[in-house]
C-alpha cells in the first residue's frame, strides 16, 4: 500500500518514533463531575424581570439551562484555569413566566461525554402579565354517545379577566363561544356533521393577550369505530396471529403450548389492536431541519422521491416509509401554521407510493421531558395535534401512522430512581394509545426504543399494569410496533444488529404482532456522545452498510415479526458516500443548474467573548437546499470566498466559535442546493464579541499520516500572538473512515500526537477533528486555525 498525498500537510514536528513521549494520556481516575445552582434555593420566589442565575461546575462542559421543559439555552461558563471547573451564570428573563418554575442544568461529563445534571430547583413567580388561562372542555364526556344536538361546555379562568373563548370542531375555524350561567356553552347540530367522532378543542384569551388551550375531547356521535371494534376484539382473544396464519416453528419452545398458551405462560398478553401493519421496509427518519423544507418547498420533493426510489447507485432497496417530523421548528408549528402545506405533501407522498408517518417526541424542550408525568400534557398535546390533523383532513392527506421517539433514558433519574421514570414513560405511551382509541382513528403508533431495553439492568424487572417484565416487552404490549435504534455498524456478532433484535422479534411473535419490529440503523456522523467507532455506518460508507444490511435481511426477513429496516436519517443519507477516499462517490440528484434564492433575515448576536450566534431564514430552490454556508469578515463589505468561509450548517442557525474578544464580525449567508449550486449572499449581519482577559491559542500546522492501517495526527498548540508553545488538554476524534475519540495532554512543548483505531483498507481517507482544547489562562481561537484541517488519502 502506497501513500499518495496529504492535503495541506507539512513536515511532522517530530519523528514518529517519539510518539509515546510527546502525548501524555490523561488519567482515568477523577473526582465525580457536578453542577450546582447557588443563586436560588428550592421554593424561593422570583420577581418579574431579569434574574441572574449562577452556580459552579466541575468536570463538565457545554452547560445548558432547562426551564419548565419548554426552554433550553446555553449558559456563560468561566473557566480561566482550563480545567473544566469554574462558575456559570445566566440572565433569565422572567417577564414571560408565571406560577411554578422548574429549573435544572445539564452538561456533558468531560471524561465520558455523557450527561451530568444539577439538582432540580423549583421556584415561584406571581406575574399576572404572563398568566395563561386554564381552559377545559367540561362536557360532553368522551364515554357518552351524543345524538342530534350536542351541548359543549367550556370552563376558562385565570388571573386576568377572560376576553374571548373559542371552540374548534374537527380542525375547522375557531368559533366564538358565548358566556353561559357556568362558564361558556356552545350547541352543535350533529345533523350537519355526519362523522362518528368529532375533535373538540377550546382556547381562551385574556385581556392581556395571553392564550391558553384545552386538551382535546373526542365526542362520539355514531356507532363503534373500527378502532373500538379492534380493541373490543383484542380484549377477548389470546390467539397468537402470524403474518401467514401459521405458527413460527422456531418460536414453539419460547411460546410453550400454542393451543393453550396459559399452560406455560401464565401472563395473558393482548395487543391494543389487530389492525394489519404495513411493511415499513425501508423507512427513513426525516427531522425538522429537512421536513420543513419538504413541506414548504414542493420542488424539494423531487430529490426525496428520486433518492428514495433509487435502487441502482448502491444496489440498495427502495425507501417506502417516510417518518416526517412535525414538531415545532424555528418558531413555527407545522400542523397549525402550515396545515394545508402538510396536506399537500402527504397527498403527494401517497401518490408517489409512500407510507407517511408523523414523527414526534415528547412535546417538550428537551423532548424527552415528555416522559415525566408532570409533563405528559405536553406529550398528549403533541400527539393530539396529529389526531386532530387527520380528522380535519381528507383520506389521501392523512398520516398513516405515528413514530414516537421519546428517550427517557437520557433523564437523570432513569438509573438512580428505577423504576420510576420507566413507569412514567409507559404511562405516557399508554395515554397516547388511549387518545388514539378515543379519536376513532386506526393509524399505527410505534415507539422508537434503544436496543438494550431487553438486556440492560436499567430496563429489567419493570412492574407495570400488574406485570413485571422487560421494559421492551411492556412497550411491545402497548404500542402497535417498535423501531429499535439498533445502532451498530456490523450485522453479526453478539453485539451486532441481528443478535440485538432477536428478543424483540421473538416477543412480537409471542404476543401476535406481525410486522411490528422495525430495525433502525445509524448513518450520521456521531461526533460526541457514545462510541463513534461502533455506533454509526458513517465511517464505513454506504456500500459496506448495504452489505451488512443484506446479512440482516438474510437472517430475519422471513420472521413474521420483522417489519423492515429504518435509516437514520435523511439529511445524512443525502451526503453519505459509497466509501471514503479516491474511490468514493455519493448519490447524484436530478440535473439542476439554477442556484437557490438569496438568504434573507440574517441576524447575529454575541454569546460571549469568543462566540457569535447567527440565524437566518429558509431559502427556496428549484430543487432542494442542502446546506447553508456562513462567511465571516471584519469589514461590512467583505468578499465571500475560501478565505472568509467560516462553516456550513444544515439548519437555520450557526454557532461561530473561536473568535477574538471585543471584536466586531460581519456575516453573509448563502444557500447551496443538492447539486452544489450556490446562491447569492445575504445582506451582512454583525455583532461584537464581549471583552475577556483570556488569551487566544491556535493549532500550528496539523499533519496526518497513514501507515500499516493506523492514522497518526500531530499538531502543536501555540499562543496566537507570540507563537510560544502552550501546554494543553485536547479532545477530538478521527473522521472519515475512522471514528476513534481521544483525549490526551500535549507535551510541555505543546505537541499533541494520537493514533486512530486499526483501519485496514487498500484505499481510503482519514482526518482528525479537534473538539475541545483547554489550557490555563487560554482559550482555543479555532476560527484562526489553518482551515480546512488536512486529511490523509491513500490508494494502491
Amino acid at each position: 500500500m502506497m501513500l499518495s498525498h496529504l492535503r495541506r500537510c507539512g513536515l511532522l514536528f517530530l519523528a514518529a518514533v517519539l510518539f509515546t513521549t510527546l502525548c501524555v494520556p490523561l488519567p482515568q481516575v477523577k473526582a465525580a463531575a457536578f453542577i450546582t445552582i447557588d443563586s436560588h434555593q428550592d421554593g424561593q420566589a422570583l420577581q418579574p424581570g431579569v434574574t441572574e442565575l449562577f452556580g459552579t461546575y466541575s468536570g463538565v462542559y457545554e452547560l445548558q439551562l432547562i426551564v419548565n421543559g419548554e426552554f433550553v439555552t446555553e449558559v456563560q461558563m468561566e473557566d480561566p484555569n482550563g480545567d473544566d471547573s469554574g462558575n456559570w451564570s445566566y440572565q433569565l428573563d422572567a417577564s414571560r413566566l408565571d406560577g411554578p418554575v422548574e429549573i435544572v442544568l445539564k452538561g456533558n461529563d468531560a471524561m465520558t461525554r455523557y450527561g451530568i445534571w444539577s439538582p432540580w430547583i423549583h421556584l415561584n413567580i406571581d406575574n399576572p402579565a404572563a398568566d395563561t388561562p386554564e381552559v377545559e372542555i367540561t362536557s360532553p364526556a368522551e364515554s357518552t354517545l351524543q345524538r342530534n344536538k350536542m351541548k359543549i361546555n367550556v370552563s376558562a379562568e385565570g388571573k386576568n379577566p377572560i376576553a374571548l373563548v373559542e371552540l374548534r370542531i374537527d380542525g375547522g375555524d375557531w368559533l366564538q363561544v358565548p358566556p353561559a350561567k357556568n362558564g361558556y356553552s356552545y350547541t352543535l347540530d350533529l345533523r350537519q356533521f355526519p362523522r362518528q367522532v368529532h375533535s373538540l378543542e377550546a382556547r381562551a384569551t385574556d385581556t392581556r393577550g395571553n392564550t391558553g388551550y384545552s386538551l382535546t375531547v373526542y365526542a362520539r356521535t355514531g356507532g363503534q369505530t373500527s378502532a373500538q371494534q379492534d380493541q373490543d376484539y383484542a380484549t377477548v382473544t389470546n390467539t397468537v396471529y402470524m403474518a401467514d396464519d401459521h405458527i413460527n416453528p422456531h418460536l414453539v419452545n419460547v411460546m410453550g403450548d400454542v393451543d393453550n398458551p396459559s399452560a406455560s405462560n401464565p401472563e395473558t398478553v393482548t395487543s391494543s389492536t389487530y389492525e394489519p401493519l404495513p411493511d415499513q421496509d425501508r423507512a427513513i427518519w426525516i427531522w425538522e431541519n429537512a421536513s420543513y423544507p419538504l413541506v414548504l418547498n414542493p420542488n424539494s420533493r423531487t430529490v426525496l422521491s428520486s433518492m428514495a426510489k433509487d435502487v441502482t447507485t448502491f444496489h440498495q432497496r427502495p425507501i417506502t416509509t417516510l417518518n416526517l417530523a412535525v414538531g415545532q421548528y424555528n418558531g413555527a408549528k407545522m400542523l397549525e401554521d402550515y396545515r394545508s402545506e402538510v396536506q399537500q405533501f402527504v397527498e403527494w407522498a401517497h401518490a408517489e407510493g409512500f407510507y407517511v408517518q408523523a414523527l414526534i417526541a415528547g412535546g417538550t424542550v428537551p423532548p424527552y421531558f415528555g416522559a415525566y408525568s408532570r409533563y405528559q400534557t405536553h406529550a398528549v398535546r403533541e400527539f393530539e395535534q396529529i389526531l386532530n390533523y387527520n380528522l380535519a383532513s381528507g383520506e389521501s392527506a392523512r398520516f398513516d401512522g405515528v413514530n414516537v421517539d421519546t428517550e427517557p433514558y437520557i433523564l437523570p433519574d432513569f438509573k438512580t430512581a428505577k423504576p420510576s421514570v420507566q413507569i412514567q414513560y409507559l404511562d405516557m405511551l399508554q395515554l397516547l394509545m388511549e387518545r388514539k382509541q378515543a379519536s376513532g382513528l386506526t393509524l399505527s403508533v410505534g415507539a422508537a426504543i434503544p436496543r438494550w431495553y431487553d438486556t440492560s439492568a436499567d430496563a429489567s424487572n419493570i412492574p407495570w399494569n400488574g406485570q413485571t417484565k422487560w421494559l421492551s416487552e411492556h412497550i411491545q404490549d402497548t404500542a402497535d410496533y417498535i423501531s429499535i435504534m439498533n445502532y451498530r455498524d456490523q450485522a453479526d456478532g453478539s453485539a451486532g444488529i441481528i443478535a440485538q433484535a432477536l428478543n424483540e422479534l421473538a416477543y412480537a411473535n409471542l404476543i401476535g404482532k406481525p410486522k411490528s419490529v422495525v430495525i433502525g440503523v445509524e448513518t450520521k456522523d456521531i461526533a460526541d456522545g457514545g462510541d463513534p467507532e461502533t455506533i454509526s455506518f458513517h465511517e464505513e460508507g454506504r456500500i459496506y452498510m448495504e452489505s451488512e444490511l443484506n446479512k440482516v435481511y438474510d437472517a430475519v426477513q422471513h420472521d413474521p415479526a420483522f417489519g423492515g429496516i429504518a435509516l437514520h436519517h435523511y439529511s445524512s443519507i443525502l451526503d453519505f458516500p459509497s466509501e471514503w477516499g479516491p474511490g468514493g462517490y455519493t448519490w447524484q440528484p436530478p440535473a439542476d443548474h439554477e442556484p437557490p434564492s438569496v438568504v434573507s433575515g440574517a441576524a447575529a448576536i454575541a454569546f460571549d467573548y469568543q462566540r457569535i450566534n447567527v440565524t437566518y431564514d429558509m431559502a427556496m430552490d428549484s430543487s432542494a437546499v442542502n446546506a447553508y454556508r456562513i462567511y465571516r469578515g471584519t469589514e461590512a463589505d467583505f468578499e465571500i470566498g475560501p478565505s472568509t468561509y467560516a462553516g456550513t450548517s444544515k439548519g437555520l442557525s450557526y454557532k461561530d466559535t473561536g473568535l477574538l474578544p471585543d471584536t466586531t464580525y460581519y456575516y453573509k449567508i448563502t444557500a447551496v442546493d443538492i447539486s452544489g449550486n450556490e446562491g447569492a449572499p445575504s445582506l451582512a449581519a454583525s455583532a461584537t464579541t464581549m471583552p475577556s482577559a483570556m488569551k487566544p491559542m491556535v493549532i500550528d500546522q496539523m499533519d496526518i499520516t497513514y501507515t500499516a492501517g493506523i492514522a497518526r495526527v500531530t499538531f502543536k498548540m501555540v499562543d496566537m500572538e507570540t507563537r510560544i508553545p502552550v501546554a494543553a488538554k485536547i479532545s477530538g476524534r478521527f473522521t472519515h473512515m475512522a471514528g476513534k475519540y481521544v483525549t490526551a495532554a500535549t507535551s510541555a512543548e505543546g505537541i499533541f500526537q494520537s493514533q486512530s483505531e486499526l483501519v485496514s483498507a487498500t484505499r481510503g481517507e482519514i482526518g482528525f477533528l479537534p473538539r475541545r482544547i483547554m489550557a490555563d489562562s487560554y482559550y482555543w481561537a479555532s476560527a484562526y486555525d489553518q482551515l480546512p484541517y488536512p486529511t490523509v488519502i491513500w490508494e494502491p
